[in-house]
């Protein structure tokens, strides 16, 4: 080995969003840590469409933020266009989602880690883990280096054995223009990691100027923006405190015989207009939005896809591995939904002065020739000049059952995996796993217990679940639908629901978390004084509760409550009963979940158990009996077997001790 670099307490493998994320919380958390990336340039990089949130996905970027994660206030201070989803449906299902500035959102995330104590990016391309004895030392560098390290967390992304594909032509790579990583792919194959393949794409990018906008229909972002993060909706508030002359002092308020000193000044940390326009906060979330326009397929376009269908490298026999169902190619769209004469696509914009523009629901793996014909069928897109064409990449992936809630392996201890080599796919669904593999990591080499959060706490609980257990064959994305108890797991109620682990993780500063508690204590005491207080013989509760009523229309409302605080008030009481209700369920599937399953369990000694149960048991090795119910083949006769042995191993060990 030709050369030795310093050791960390924790390396990680890859820089995207599982990557950054892992990296910052495990430095936060006070570990030596190492970032390794092929292109410190590249750190962040926004392969795909730069947006985050959408559907479900947003109410992982709420729980990010509410434990110290980086992706909402990374997406918030860099984004061009805000919107929520769903505003006609119920809160569980309402999400946010934005339009980041391309150039900015990397800018941005690099800026942090530059700034973050403990952190440190090496430019390296990853060939082998380094094991000695059996034991984890750290990894070996394509060049032969070493680089020493207590833990190591892999988030390769879609770098692992990494192939482009064109039409029929194919290309070695991690992303266009990147190398792959195909010496780790084959290192784990050797230590006998159970893999596999998976495939995503995306669709051409068009010169902006080349579009004919009168053609579509425009989509313009909301005001004011609906932003993911405190700290950005604390930077909006104090703006417009200022902007509108209001005293910049505000005296104490009450809660409880409990003070609020953190108000009574709130000049003490005012918003500057001069704080814009630096790396961090380049400017205003919210400021100057961008539009974005929506067009629709034709019945040509329809023509030339079907017509050249065995062109497509997914179609003409080069792709065998599996795509995203739910974010299907053009081609899967025209093959699988043939009775619809047309599908959307959406012109958004990657930055304020970046040239390109994403055609969202055009992601492609068809011949260059072949894509400009369909686009410029498009209303709208006649003319559209091409800057890249739109690609399909496969990658391979290890089976996520081989991993511990905790995202450790369960094949070499002190490893863990995040993001894409997990079978995911998605910036919010990458960045979750990273936070949480960073955060076990550093409690693994402290001896602390690992945090896990369960799948009736939060999607990022649903998602790292999902994956242990059932594994995946498929690129997984999170949806609402996968959620049992989503009333519970909304998106808006993220920094309550998860205080406790907030508090626990200990990247959240103090002051933060007493901010949190404090306006916890503030809505329930506005929802106990509107049970307790009445207007011609109804309760302001009740009143809140018909329908189209919202706060601000209660007669003797507070006028001091934040729109976080009424909007906590609002849905849990107009909810009451459904929330009450889903709490019950929760509380009973917890008690599964408690319910540990010993590490040293030979299920072939429990001939109760049917034989597919066995074999999927000893396959995913749960960790407890709420996970093996939810393991496909295991029914609830098989669970109420496990907890009579469960029952009678741990009588027979107590009985064992004290003699």
């Amino acid at each position: 080995m030709s050369a030795h670099h310093p050791s960390y307490d924790v390396l990680v493998v890859g820089a995207g969003h599982a990557g950054y994320e892992a990296a910052l919380a495990a430095a936060r958390l006070g570990a030596h840590t190492g970032l390794i990336t092929m292109d410190r340039t590249a750190i962040g990089r926004m392969s795909c469409n730069p947006s985050i949130g959408g559907m479900a996905k947003s109410h992982i970027v709420y729980e990010l933020d509410a434990m110290g994660g980086e992706l909402a206030r990374n997406s918030d201070y860099t984004g061009i266009q805000f919107r929520t989803l769903n505003t006609r449906k119920g809160p569980a299902v309402q999400a946010n989602r934005l339009q980041s500035e391309k150039a900015a959102f990397p800018l941005r995330i690099q800026a942090v880690i530059n700034q973050t104590e403990g952190l440190d990016v090496i430019e390296a391309t990853v060939g082998n883990l380094w094991i000695d004895h059996g034991k984890l030392q750290g990894i070996i560098t394509e060049d032969g280096s070493t680089i020493a390290a207590k833990a190591v967390i892999m988030a390769t992304g879609t770098f692992l054995g990494g192939k482009i594909h064109i039409g029929d032509q194919s290309i070695a790579g991690g992303r266009m223009g990147e190398k792959g990583a195909y010496a780790l792919s084959i290192t784990f194959s050797k230590l006998g990691f159970r893999m596999g393949r998976l495939k995503t794409g995306t669709p051409p990018r068009l010169h902006r100027d080349s579009i004919d906008y009168h053609k579509t229909d425009r989509q313009p972002g909301f005001d004011p923006p609906p932003v993911f993060s405190r700290a950005a909706r604390k930077d909006l508030e104090m703006f417009h405190v200022e902007q509108a002359g209001v005293g910049c002092r505000v005296s104490g308020v009450e809660c409880d015989g409990a003070r609020d000193t953190r108000h009574a000044t709130r000049d003490t940390f005012p918003f500057h207009v001069e704080h814009l326009g630096t790396p961090l906060k380049p400017w205003l979330p919210g400021d100057r939005q961008i539009d974005c326009y929506l067009t629709h397929t034709t019945e040509e376009t329809h023509r030339i896809i079907e017509e050249n269908l065995g062109r497509s490298a997914m179609y003409g026999g080069m792709i065998e591995s599996t795509g995203v169902r739910y974010c299907p190619s053009i081609e899967d769209k025209i093959v699988k939904f043939r009775d619809k004469p047309s599908h959307h696509v959406f012109i958004e914009p990657e930055g304020r002065t970046c040239d390109e523009i994403y055609p969202n629901g055009t992601s492609n793996s068809l011949p260059e020739e072949v894509q400009y014909a369909m686009i410029r069928s498009i209303p709208g897109l006649e003319r559209a000049v091409f800057m890249k064409p739109g690609y399909a990449i496969e990658y391979d992936y290890l089976d996520p059952t081989q991993l511990y809630h905790s995202l450790e392996s369960k094949v070499i201890e002190n490893l863990f995996m995040a993001g894409q080599i997990n079978g995911t796919t998605g910036y919010e669904e990458a960045a979750g796993q990273g936070f949480v593999a960073g955060v076990n990591a550093v409690r693994k080499l402290r001896g602390q217990t690992p945090f896990v959060m369960s799948r009736n706490e939060g999607y990022i609980g649903v998602l790292i679940n999902d994956l242990v257990t059932k594994g995946t064959d498929e690129p997984y994305r999170m949806f609402t639908s996968r959620a049992e108890h989503r009333l519970v797991l909304r998106q808006d109620n993220a920094p309550f629901r998860l205080y406790d682990h907030a508090a626990d993780i200990g990247i959240l500063p103090k002051t933060e978390l007493d901010d949190i508690n404090f306006m916890k204590l503030r809505i329930d005491k506005e929802i106990n004084r509107l049970r307790n207080t009445y207007d011609n013989g109804a309760s302001l509760a009740q009143i809140l509760r018909r329908p189209g009523v919202r706060y601000q229309d209660l007669p003797d409302r507070r006028s001091d409550l934040n729109a976080d605080e009424m909007q906590q008030v609002e849905i849990d009481l107009k909810y009451e009963g459904y929330i009450a209700r889903e709490r019950t369920q929760i509380a009973k599937a917890d008690q599964l979940d408690h319910i540990r399953i010993p590490a040293d369990i030979d299920y072939e000694a429990i001939r109760a158990l049917r034989f597919e149960s066995r074999e999927k048991l000893k396959k995913v090795l749960p960790e407890n009996l709420g996970q093996a119910s939810r393991i496909s083949g295991v029914n609830p006769s098989d669970i109420a077997i496990l907890s009579v042995w469960i029952k009678k191993e741990r009588a027979a060990r107590t009985q064992e001790q004290a003699k």
